[in-house]
């Protein structure tokens, strides 16, 4: 397998048609080390229905179209957030709150993570975010080169959390090993060990901010009420988690799948230093073209769902990338057009559990192609470099080596 990890096959149950099974594990795509989008547009090919079963990862359902996968995400009452995760019995091991908890429970914790994280905070960070990607940029521009999945890519978006959250910046290797595991599961690390040892590192934080005055991001949310009493130490610690996993993975994928393209398709880059002006449009575009999440679902009760008869207790998963690559709702969803209109798409997912971190990572997408672009405008993927791709959770480019016109000593 791609990943290292083998996913054995499950009988086909009995209320499975056949002809809505498919041979596809999310965590292992089709040769998802060339390409990991082509891997999941399999799943759009002429004959594959928009609702399909696999027997991969303890069997469990897909939806293959738009409409599919945002009713998957956003319709609560026949698919639950309570698992997040496939296989089932390595979900049931998560404690994440609020992305774990369905409505009307979860509102007041997602109002938390609003307040938290919403536009006015965003605007405020603006400077900071900036900073930290003009000093990446400056420490490797002169010397013509990067590897930047590991000089850029793991270090910007998380030095912005760990920023936020006060953690200290030397632990970034140790926390992003952790979330790794269990966004791609390795043999070295099982998504059920990788997660215990997120909780552990965050514990001890937890409990010393807790009842305390702090003001950053972990305070913020610890120290608040829900439903007119005081969130509990067990409450902190699945927030704690939940805002870790998501400010130390998603970005950091998604950006060096930006980067891939920029460095691969010069034409794009000039639009952009022609017309500043179009990076906002070009990082939604971005955003629709290349969406990384996979989320999963518990299905609440026995329901029928195009046409398939679903089970109580089965699994469903929702991929962020087949919502915005599908040519129904979008024309031609595997180019590129920043100046597109009637952007489809859900990458921060859809509904109620849709991804209250979106105003920052729009942030740190822009300003990352704003200072990039000033100062490295001609840059390519290293020759004779074959870039290779990881399934999972979230989508990854294991390594991007560019190059560029060396622009002095380094």
């Amino acid at each position: 397998m791609e990943n290292g990890v083998p996913s054995p096959k499950v009988e086909r149950p009995d209320h499975v048609s056949p002809d809505r099974v498919v041979d596809f594990d999310m965590y292992n795509p089709p040769n998802v080390a060339e390409d990991f989008f082509a891997a999941w547009k399999t799943l759009h090919e002429p004959g594959v229905a928009d609702v399909v079963w696999t027997p991969y990862n303890g069997g469990h359902w897909i939806p293959t179209r738009s409409n599919v996968v945002k009713d998957v995400f956003s319709d609560y009452e026949r698919f639950s957030s309570r698992v997040i995760l496939v296989p089932k019995e390595v979900g049931e091991t998560l404690s994440i709150i609020p992305v774990q908890v369905d409505p009307p429970r979860h509102r007041p914790y997602r109002k938390l993570l609003n307040d938290a994280l919403g536009p006015k905070v965003v605007r405020q960070l603006e400077g900071k975010v900036r900073d930290i990607a003009i000093e990446l940029i400056e420490s490797f521009r002169e010397r013509g080169h990067c590897e930047f999945t590991t000089e850029f890519a793991e270090v910007y978006p998380i030095r912005i959390f760990m920023g936020l959250a006060e953690l200290p910046v030397a632990d970034l290797p140790e926390v992003k090993g952790y979330v790794d595991a269990i966004i791609h599961p390795t043999p070295d690390l099982d998504q059920a060990s990788a997660f215990q040892a997120v909780q552990n590192y965050m514990r001890p934080y937890i409990e010393a901010r807790m009842g305390g005055d702090g003001t950053d991001l972990l305070s913020n949310l610890i120290n608040q009420t829900v439903d007119g009493r005081s969130i509990s130490p067990d409450e902190g610690l699945a927030m704690g988690v939940q805002v870790l996993i998501a400010g130390v993975d998603t970005v950091l994928n998604f950006v060096s799948f930006v980067m891939l393209f920029m460095a691969s398709n010069p034409s794009y880059r000039e639009q952009l230093i022609a017309d500043p002006e179009l990076i906002g449009p070009a990082v939604e575009e971005l955003f629709r073209r290349f969406p990384i999440v996979t989320m999963a679902r518990e299905i609440r009760e026995d329901t029928v769902f195009d046409g398939a008869l679903l089970k109580k207790g089965e699994m469903i998963i929702a991929p962020s990338m087949l919502a915005g690559l599908d040519d129904r709702v979008n024309k031609c969803p595997m180019d590129v057009d920043f100046r597109r209109t009637a952007i489809d798409h859900a990458t921060f997912g859809y509904g109620h559990h849709f991804c209250p971190g979106s105003h920052l990572a729009r942030k740190e997408v822009r300003i990352m192609l704003e200072e990039w672009l000033a100062r490295i405008p001609d840059f390519q993927v290293a020759e004779g470099t074959q870039i290779r791709f990881l399934g999972g959770g979230g989508g990854s480019v294991t390594a991007l080596p560019l190059t560029w016109p060396s622009q002095g000593k380094g």
